[in-house]
């Protein structure tokens, strides 16, 4: 067999074991179709400190496991020379960490996985070019990997199914740009296949169809939403049912779930050389929030358009319904869910972002979350390099660090309120202190040439990585913001700015309370320093919160002027924070100060119940290209926890006030409509549930109680219940307290909503104005 060569992007990869050795299988799309790489055999390696390696050696002696082992000149954070351990086995490396925790012999990175370690330690980020054996078709053995610089084209199909509400199968929606086909049960074949849908007489034959088409298709991505979960989740189920293999791999292997041990609500799903990609997931990911994150709002939110069905709360009767008597329109629900959730990866950008985040960070693109891994696969290969293993977790979860500034506030009505924000505060602190794991080690050992941080920490001058990976992270991301590329722009902005998150996690092997203190400890100091220099430059500080700081302006100030004293202001705080950094640490400066905004009217609420300042809670207009932003932080507009009646009534009352009109006569006119129900639909509470209902013993509160009532409603009609491990429950109260939004029997408490809806909305500012709601409110009472 000759010796080739192909570059692609890495789909998926995991461990194979043959004849006692073990290997690794990656799946790789390139510009000649997927190609199927096993590498030469690999060892899996963990190391021990040399005064525990007698002690290892005899527990694997004894346990009869196969090892072998070599000295190294590589040491831990406390540094003791370690000798590392080999296994051809993961089971042998599994069985080696159990005798370990038996015999108090501590492992280092015996947890970290072979794929992992095999692409970090040459680099290998998203991309790789392989050399081996050749044999066709499309597979390469023997193979060597190097990083590579490539970007794929990956095909992508779209699944979701539709179901009774016992897991029934109604049919299955595959769309792509290629083709757009529904699978759909006809258990007496009355239909002929047409118009993208064919007709199968049982689930049986739905699920081999699924099979077939998959395969047929040959799609990189199988998307769609809450498609782990929920569609494979099913389809996993009704295949054991009727004793079908959903052999969706790339070459023909079954697929495979497994549950996350700490969720058992959370799955997920191995297909050979195929990812599959939920859609909920990768929006939060990318860092998309919403009230919800179901299919209909998101897609209302970001589409302007829906499901196709009329009403979305009764949908599960709606598919019944069809199935039974119309089933092409229940095909054409079907085929919508589908073209929805590929509507929202392209506005969103998703598939491009994924890519991005696995060629910068090594992640792969079903990874969720993953900040700790992406951290661990930048720095650790570094480490190793200057001699280091890396730590472990820290055995008490880690001690809490401290969050990032927040001044207290000045409450108040403004115009004209400049906000200063420091671009990309916490990396440019780690950049401009040298902060890394490493160099605390190296600094603590040599504190005659490190820089002094909080907590004790000494962080060397010359021997760090993270400084310079964050340095240049922050040179591609300026080089994205420049050409435009704004998905790239996100992406590295993401990764920067996790780096913080991961330093002071528990979870993170790196952590260490000095690290992160002396990330956000340095920015208290910067951003207290930064508002006394303002305040000795003539201008009053009303606020600061972590990286910005808002500054009060002249009242007549127009918006020409405000603009050129921000700018000032943001270069004459830079060249002191230039000269002072040099001064005091003798070392570059790399924070920067940015003129962000003005307010042309901006409002402060003060704490409920207090006269002192509110923290992170603000509102204000500003004008950008002549049109006119309301911003509101912190407050009930933005928060999913209130009704839709307090957030357009906040959002209407402050307007006003800014504006300077009277607001007595509008305040008189939205509790004259609540009272009278005309605004009954903005009275709907809606709210997570985030433990299931049986845990909640003592304290119930009102959603849970709304949910427990819809859930006896649901069963009193011989349905499944739909609340009993979490979900959003909608509800109103009533006369008779919570209710479901499903089944309301008493009528709505007007006074409930006036008293804990618009009474707090407007008491937060009209007190600013000489005005209280509950003056306006009795007023009105005495009309009737």
């Amino acid at each position: 067999m000759d010796r080739q060569q192909q570059t692609g992007f890495i789909l998926t990869s995991q461990v194979v074991h043959r004849n006692q050795r073990s290997y690794l299988e990656f799946y790789l799309v390139t510009d000649a179709g997927s190609v199927r790489v096993l590498t030469e055999p690999q060892t899996f390696v963990c190391f021990v400190a040399q005064s525990q390696v007698e002690a290892m050696r005899e527990c694997l002696a004894i346990e009869a496991i196969r090892y072998e082992h070599q000295s190294l000149s590589l040491t831990t954070f406390n540094h003791q020379v370690v000798t590392a351990f080999y296994f051809r086995h993961q089971s042998q490396l599994f069985n080696a960490r159990q005798l370990a925790a038996a015999n108090a012999i501590e492992l280092y990175e015996a947890d970290i996985r072979l794929t992992d370690r095999y692409l970090m330690e040459r680099f290998i980020r998203g991309a790789m070019t392989v050399e081996g054996k050749w044999q066709a078709p499309n597979r390469l053995l023997e193979a060597k990997c190097r990083p590579a610089d490539y970007k794929p084209q990956l095909s992508v199909i779209s699944l979701d199914i539709e179901c009774s509400e016992h897991g029934d199968l109604y049919s299955v929606g595959l769309v792509s740009e290629s083709q757009s086909l529904v699978i759909m049960v006809d258990e007496g074949m009355t239909h002929s296949d047409g118009d993208g849908i064919r007709w199968v007489p049982s689930a049986k034959g739905l699920l081999e169809a699924l099979v077939e088409t998959i395969q047929t298709a040959d799609p990189d991505l199988i998307v769609g939403w809450n498609v782990i979960n929920f569609d494979f989740k099913v389809l996993m189920e009704q295949a054991k049912r009727w004793n079908v293999s959903l052999n969706l791999g790339r070459d023909g292997s079954a697929i495979s779930m497994r549950q996350n041990q700490s969720d058992a609500n959370q799955h997920f799903v191995t297909i050979a050389g195929r990812l599959v990609i939920d859609g909920i997931d990768a929006l939060k990911t990318a860092t998309y929030s919403f009230d919800s994150f179901s299919l209909e709002s998101v897609a209302q939110s970001m589409l302007g358009e829906g499901k196709a069905v009329d009403d979305v709360d009764t949908r599960l009767a709606k598919i019944n319904h069809d199935f039974m008597h119309n089933k092409l329109n229940l095909a054409a629900y079907n085929r919508k869910d589908c073209e929805l959730v590929l509507a929202i990866f392209e506005k969103a950008n998703l598939i491009d972002y994924l890519v991005l985040r696995s060629t910068l960070t090594g992640l792969a693109m079903d990874r969720v979350g993953g900040s700790v891994a992406a951290f661990t696969n930048l720095y650790l290969p570094h480490l190793h390099r200057s001699g280091y293993v890396a730590p472990n977790l820290p055995a008490d979860g880690g001690l809490a660090s401290p969050g990032g500034y927040v001044m207290q506030s000045k409450p108040g009505l403004y115009k004209n309120i400049l906000v200063l924000d420091f671009k990309s505060l916490y990396p440019s602190i780690i950049r401009t202190f040298k902060i890394d794991p490493m160099g605390l080690i190296e600094g603590l050992k040599h504190p005659e040439n490190a820089i002094d941080g909080f907590k004790g920490a000494m962080f060397s001058r010359k021997h760090h990585f993270l400084p310079e990976i964050v340095t240049e992270l922050w040179r591609q991301r300026d080089i994205a913001k420049r050409s435009g590329d704004d998905a790239r722009s996100h992406a590295l902005k993401i990764i920067m700015n996790s780096f913080y998150g991961v330093l002071g996690s528990g979870g993170c092997r790196f952590y260490d309370t000095r690290l992160a203190s002396s990330i956000t400890l340095r920015g208290h100091e910067i951003m207290q320093t930064t508002a006394q220099w303002i305040e000795a430059s003539g201008h009053e500080v009303i606020y600061g919160d972590t990286d910005s700081t808002f500054v009060r302006l002249a009242e007549d100030m127009d918006a020409e002027q405000a603009l050129i004293v921000g700018q000032s202001l943001a270069e004459d705080i830079n060249q002191r924070w230039q000269t002072h950094i040099q001064a005091t640490w003798n070392i570059p400066c790399y924070l920067e100060l940015e003129f962000e905004t003005c307010f042309e009217q901006f409002f402060m609420p003060t704490i409920r119940g207090s006269e002192a300042g509110s923290k992170k809670r603000y509102a204000g207009t500003y004008r950008k290209d002549d049109k006119l932003t309301m911003v509101f932080k912190g407050l009930e507009s933005v928060r999913s926890d209130w009704t839709p009646l307090a957030k357009y009534f906040q959002a209407s009352l402050y307007q006003k006030v800014f504006d300077g009109e009277d607001v007595s006569a509008y305040i008189h006119e939205i509790v004259t409509q609540t009272r009278q129900g005309e605004l009954d639909h903005d009275l709907v509470y809606r709210k997570r549930l985030r433990r299931p209902l049986a845990t909640y013993q003592v304290n119930v509160p009102p959603h849970v109680r709304a949910a427990r009532l819809a859930d006896e409603w649901y069963m009193s009609r011989g349905k499944s219940p739909r609340y009993q491990h979490r979900g959003v429950i909608e509800y109103v109260i009533t006369l008779a307290g919570p209710q479901p939004l499903e089944h309301v029997t008493s009528p709505l408490d007007y006074e409930h909503y006036v008293s804990r809806q618009l009474a707090p909305v407007a008491d937060a500012i009209l007190p600013f104005i000489g005005l209280t709601f509950n003056d306006i409110s009795n007023q009105q009472l005495r009309l009737f």
